[in-house]
Protein backbone atom coordinates (compact mmCIF):
# COMPACT_ATOMS: atom_id res chain seq x y z
CA UNK A 1 0.00 0.00 0.00
CA UNK A 2 1.38 3.87 -0.49
CA UNK A 3 0.95 5.64 2.03
CA UNK A 4 2.71 9.11 0.31
CA UNK A 5 5.95 8.84 2.42
CA UNK A 6 9.19 8.39 1.53
CA UNK A 7 11.48 5.26 2.37
CA UNK A 8 12.63 6.95 5.51
CA UNK A 9 9.00 7.19 6.79
CA UNK A 10 8.28 10.88 6.27
CA UNK A 11 5.68 12.52 4.43
CA UNK A 12 7.40 14.33 1.23
CA UNK A 13 7.69 18.45 1.27
CA UNK A 14 4.39 19.91 1.61
CA UNK A 15 2.50 16.50 1.67
CA UNK A 16 1.28 17.15 5.80
CA UNK A 17 0.07 20.49 4.67
CA UNK A 18 -1.42 19.52 1.69
CA UNK A 19 -3.46 17.24 3.78
CA UNK A 20 -4.14 19.11 6.69
CA UNK A 21 -5.60 21.76 4.10
CA UNK A 22 -7.68 19.12 2.81
CA UNK A 23 -9.14 18.40 6.22
CA UNK A 24 -10.17 21.94 6.76
CA UNK A 25 -11.31 22.38 3.19
CA UNK A 26 -13.58 19.54 4.00
CA UNK A 27 -14.87 21.36 6.96
CA UNK A 28 -17.78 23.54 7.70
CA UNK A 29 -16.23 25.05 10.05
CA UNK A 30 -12.75 25.87 11.67
CA UNK A 31 -11.18 23.05 13.43
CA UNK A 32 -8.54 23.11 16.30
CA UNK A 33 -5.64 21.34 16.20
CA UNK A 34 -6.80 18.15 18.43
CA UNK A 35 -9.88 18.00 15.76
CA UNK A 36 -7.73 18.21 12.92
CA UNK A 37 -5.70 15.57 14.69
CA UNK A 38 -8.10 13.25 14.75
CA UNK A 39 -9.33 13.30 11.15
CA UNK A 40 -5.64 12.39 10.03
CA UNK A 41 -5.62 9.68 12.82
CA UNK A 42 -2.20 8.67 11.44
CA UNK A 43 0.16 9.10 14.98
CA UNK A 44 1.13 12.20 14.30
CA UNK A 45 2.14 14.30 17.58
CA UNK A 46 -0.36 17.24 18.23
CA UNK A 47 2.36 19.28 18.99
CA UNK A 48 2.98 18.38 14.91
CA UNK A 49 -0.56 19.41 14.37
CA UNK A 50 0.08 22.77 15.90
CA UNK A 51 3.03 23.74 14.44
CA UNK A 52 1.79 22.99 10.99
CA UNK A 53 -1.51 25.21 11.30
CA UNK A 54 0.70 28.06 12.77
CA UNK A 55 2.84 28.14 9.74
CA UNK A 56 0.28 27.65 7.51
CA UNK A 57 -1.59 30.83 9.35
CA UNK A 58 2.14 32.71 8.78
CA UNK A 59 1.73 31.59 5.12
CA UNK A 60 -1.61 33.28 5.02
CA UNK A 61 -3.35 30.32 3.95
CA UNK A 62 -5.42 30.16 7.17
CA UNK A 63 -7.57 32.41 9.97
CA UNK A 64 -8.04 31.33 12.90
CA UNK A 65 -9.96 32.26 16.14
CA UNK A 66 -9.72 31.55 19.45
CA UNK A 67 -11.49 28.77 20.69
CA UNK A 68 -11.47 27.58 24.78
CA UNK A 69 -7.57 27.43 25.49
CA UNK A 70 -7.13 26.58 21.86
CA UNK A 71 -7.22 28.21 18.41
CA UNK A 72 -9.78 26.87 15.62
CA UNK A 73 -8.33 27.17 12.04
CA UNK A 74 -10.16 27.66 8.49
CA UNK A 75 -8.89 28.09 5.45
CA UNK A 76 -8.82 31.50 3.65
CA UNK A 77 -9.99 30.26 0.47
CA UNK A 78 -11.29 27.04 -1.57
CA UNK A 79 -8.59 25.26 -3.66
CA UNK A 80 -9.32 27.48 -6.57
CA UNK A 81 -8.96 30.70 -4.60
CA UNK A 82 -5.75 29.39 -3.52
CA UNK A 83 -4.17 28.82 -6.32
CA UNK A 84 -5.49 31.89 -7.97
CA UNK A 85 -3.68 33.47 -4.68
CA UNK A 86 -0.75 31.29 -5.25
CA UNK A 87 -1.11 33.27 -8.96
CA UNK A 88 -1.21 36.63 -7.80
CA UNK A 89 1.79 36.16 -5.57
CA UNK A 90 4.34 35.14 -8.20
CA UNK A 91 3.19 37.84 -10.47
CA UNK A 92 3.86 40.09 -7.69
CA UNK A 93 7.28 38.85 -6.78
CA UNK A 94 8.40 40.11 -10.72
CA UNK A 95 9.17 44.04 -11.24
CA UNK A 96 7.92 43.80 -14.69
CA UNK A 97 4.42 42.32 -14.74
CA UNK A 98 3.79 43.43 -17.78
CA UNK A 99 6.34 41.08 -19.49
CA UNK A 100 4.84 38.04 -17.27
CA UNK A 101 1.13 38.70 -18.21
CA UNK A 102 2.21 38.83 -21.92
CA UNK A 103 4.56 35.74 -21.85
CA UNK A 104 1.53 34.16 -19.44
CA UNK A 105 -0.93 34.71 -22.39
CA UNK A 106 1.40 33.49 -25.33
CA UNK A 107 2.21 30.45 -23.66
CA UNK A 108 -1.46 29.63 -23.17
CA UNK A 109 -3.16 26.66 -24.78
CA UNK A 110 -5.88 27.98 -27.35
CA UNK A 111 -8.98 26.80 -25.27
CA UNK A 112 -7.53 28.55 -22.11
CA UNK A 113 -6.61 31.96 -23.74
CA UNK A 114 -10.11 32.52 -25.18
CA UNK A 115 -11.42 31.52 -21.60
CA UNK A 116 -9.67 34.45 -20.45
CA UNK A 117 -10.16 36.82 -23.12
CA UNK A 118 -14.06 35.63 -22.16
CA UNK A 119 -13.47 36.56 -18.70
CA UNK A 120 -11.97 39.72 -19.33
CA UNK A 121 -14.50 40.81 -22.14
CA UNK A 122 -17.29 39.89 -19.27
CA UNK A 123 -15.48 42.44 -16.87
CA UNK A 124 -16.74 46.18 -16.56
CA UNK A 125 -14.50 49.12 -17.99
CA UNK A 126 -12.22 50.35 -15.58
CA UNK A 127 -12.11 53.57 -17.10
Amino acid sequence: MNTGRAPSGRRPGGALEAEVLAVLQASRQARTPGEVLRWLGDGLAYSTVVTVLSRMFDKGLLTRSKQGRAYAYAPIADAHGLTARRMHQVLESDPDREAVLSRFVEDLPARDEQLLRQFLGDLPDQG
